[in-house]
């Protein structure tokens, strides 16, 4: 991943393993006027990018396709707390929202689900494929501060 803080506690490898095994979804912010709009969606990294699709009236498109950016987090929510934070500038297209919706699909639910995936394919036409480009991203790894909390 570009753009890597020179905080961050993994280096540029360590960030794209994490990146391409984790299966968490990628939680979004994005602003909503007042207040931010935070949504967790499924993600696929890809070519140094974070690739997510949202049905395209879903509140979450519309503001990613007006503000064209956003800040985001990969993490678990059990410790030992790590993760991958930053940036991102936002683009979308509809071209590649079905491959990539395959590719989601596969990625966090290995045909497992299929009427959850049939009900997906089903709104394929109204998807967006939205790109999240990081201008800034970091990591945190808490593992060695917290090793009595992880040992039961």
């Amino acid at each position: 991943m570009k753009n890597l803080s020179s905080k961050s506690d993994w280096n540029q490898n360590q960030v794209d393993a994490f990146l391409k095994s984790s299966r968490i979804p990628i939680r979004i912010a994005v602003d909503d006027g007042d207040y931010p709009l935070i949504c967790s969606v499924w993600y696929q990294y890809r070519d140094d990018t974070l690739c997510i699709v949202s049905h395209r009236s879903s509140k979450l498109s519309k503001l990613l396709a007006a503000r064209g950016r956003c800040a985001f987090e990969i993490a678990p929510n059990e410790p030992p707390y790590q993760g991958v934070r930053g940036k991102a500038q936002v683009s979308s297209n509809r071209e590649n929202a079905e491959s990539t919706l395959l590719s989601l699909i596969d990625r966090y639910l290995g045909g497992t689900n299929q009427s959850l995936a049939k009900w997906l394919l089903s709104r394929v036409d109204d998807e967006l494929e939205f790109v999240l480009a990081p201008t800034w991203v970091t990591s945190w790894d808490y593992g060695g501060r917290m090793e009595d909390a992880t040992q039961g």
